[in-house]
């Protein structure tokens, strides 16, 4: 009973199953405390844990109930008051005391200012299902495939063959819930701002014939002016309509914006303002946030934006080297050097580093982010005790659900080499500043299967060579890359491409390979 009554219930973020998957899975309860030696830090551990479940359910429901508790941490309806000019003056009494505590240096209040853009008039966050912009982006190939090869496969088992080729298509891939929302949304705010000038924060997926359809219509992208700079937000008018992207934008910008008197659209993926609840819940417990993330991705910043004091830790060594210092201390110079672009504004490593919580950017492998966490857990109960480890360590389950989803289904398409079902080769699709795609990348590698990460169908050609990225981020060319007789070809997409591009890769391959195909 005492256990159950430390329980903190912060956060209850069910595991969903995305679009493609034809069936329902029920994960098993994980708890880590299993995976120390002695018994006796059981009792103390139910404290801090918190147990994951997959329910059974819908995918519109799963997803509809992933929006609403983003939306209920990060908004607050409007108040009933006759008066618009008490509206106004509320906001403006909020946006007032964010601007004097950053005049006296103290903590802005970025919950309090995310929540009070709701009242402004000025802020959407909700497609509206607009049909016309669904069309338009059926049209344009930005969304999934309705009679390609993709979908073809989608309802034939996932393969596909064609005379020497085979085509083994990964049960979970391609666009997800919250990249379709963010492009169905911008698609939305161009037919409901006729005549407007409209204008994007960053990237509105990391996609370039996305992007490129996006800027075909109109949209201007703010300049990023390099890491000193910022973006320029110059060209930037009131009365214009801003587009923040799937990942997300800082607060800053999003203050930058409100001054202006910006239309806002923001089409935030739910589940990224989720990872922002759980850092702001850190900054109320005065925690430390440790972010599994790389530090100049776009949603690792917005990210840090809504922390208190944070840490960036890139991959296990640098948690590593996080977690040693918490326990012996260490160099605080060398901590400082180490992490410089990764550690909030006067980080002090010596006594920030008391209380911790996990965070992480969304994209990344769900295995390492959980060996992170296992291994903070466990530094802070061998520096405090069982007893005080609620005190001192917060865990929140932040793993974004389309990317665990494809990395299982891409660790399930290369864990059939060595059966009848093994592939020759695999093709990663999608962009190449693609997080997530870059770590299916990384999968291939990893179990030696000649892999090539393609983010067009202008990589491949003339004739039969191609111009792909490896896992490194290094740019490789190969020609006769498709060998002569059968080939099997194990094809995965990240969660930022849609089907046509994979199809047009597809068709590339089946005409160097097929004599007379006609795509379809």
């Amino acid at each position: 009973a005492a256990a159950a009554a430390a329980v903190e219930h912060e956060d209850h973020n069910e595991k969903h199953e995305e679009p493609q998957q034809r069936e329902q899975r029920t994960a098993p309860a994980s708890c880590w405390l299993l995976q120390f030696e002695h018994l006796e830090y059981a009792f103390a551990f139910f404290a801090p844990c918190v147990f994951f479940f997959s329910e059974k359910e819908t995918h519109d429901e799963a997803y509809a109930q992933a929006e609403a508790e983003a939306e209920a941490e990060a908004t607050e309806k409007p108040t009933q008051r006759s008066v618009a000019a008490e509206v106004a003056a509320e906001v403006a009494e909020v946006e007032a005391e964010a601007v004097g505590a950053v005049e006296k240096k103290e903590k802005f209040d970025a919950r309090a200012f995310r929540r009070s853009l709701n009242k402004t008039g000025r802020y959407v966050r909700k497609p509206t299902h607009d049909k016309d912009s669904k069309d338009l982006m059926d049209e344009h190939g930005v969304g999934y495939s309705s009679t390609g090869i993709v979908a073809l496969m989608r309802d034939n088992g996932y393969t596909h063959q064609i005379g020497d080729v085979t085509i083994k298509l990964a049960e979970s891939y391609g666009f997800c819930w919250g990249v379709e929302r963010a492009v169905q949304m911008a698609y939305e705010a161009r037919r409901a701002y006729p005549g407007k000038q409209l204008h994007i924060t960053n990237e509105i997926i990391h996609n370039p014939s996305v992007n490129k359809r996006l800027e075909q219509m109109g949209v201007k992208f703010i300049e990023d002016r390099g890491e000193n700079l910022g973006k320029d937000f110059s060209e930037v008018e009131e009365g214009d309509v801003c587009i923040l992207p799937a990942f997300g934008a800082s607060v800053h910008e999003m203050k930058i914006l409100n001054d202006k008197r910006v239309q806002i659209v923001d089409t935030t993926c739910p589940y990224v303002s989720k990872v922002w609840n759980s850092v702001e819940t850190h900054t109320r417990r005065e925690h430390t946030s440790i972010i599994h993330g790389k530090w100049a991705h776009e949603e690792t910043i917005a990210t840090a934006s809504f922390a208190g004091t944070y840490v960036i830790v890139k991959n296990m060594p640098e948690a590593s080297y996080v977690a040693d210092y918490i326990l012996n201390g260490g160099d605080k110079q060398e901590f400082l050097e180490k992490f410089k672009n990764a550690i909030s504004e006067d980080f002090d490593p010596d006594t920030m580093l008391d209380n911790v919580g996990i965070a992480n950017q969304t994209t990344m492998l769900k295995g390492e982010t959980m060996e992170i966490g296992k291994l903070l857990e466990k530094t802070m109960l061998t520096k405090y005790g069982p007893a005080e480890l609620a005190n001192h360590f917060v865990l929140m389950d932040t793993i974004c659900d389309a990317t665990q989803t494809r990395q299982d289904a891409m660790y399930h398409l290369v864990g059939q080499q060595g059966t009848d079902e093994a592939v020759d080769m695999i093709l990663v699709v999608g962009g190449y500043n693609s997080s997530n795609t870059c770590h299916l990348q990384e999968i291939a590698e990893e179990y030696k299967i000649p892999s090539f990460w393609l983010d067009t169908a202008a990589r491949v050609g003339p004739g039969n060579e191609t111009e792909w990225m490896n896992a490194h981020l290094e740019m490789q060319k190969a020609e006769n890359w498709l060998p002569e007789g059968k080939i099997t070809i194990g094809v995965t997409s990240g969660a930022s491409t849609p089907d046509k591009v994979v199809e047009d890769i597809l068709d590339k391959v089946f005409e160097l390979k097929v004599d007379g195909y006609q795509p379809l």
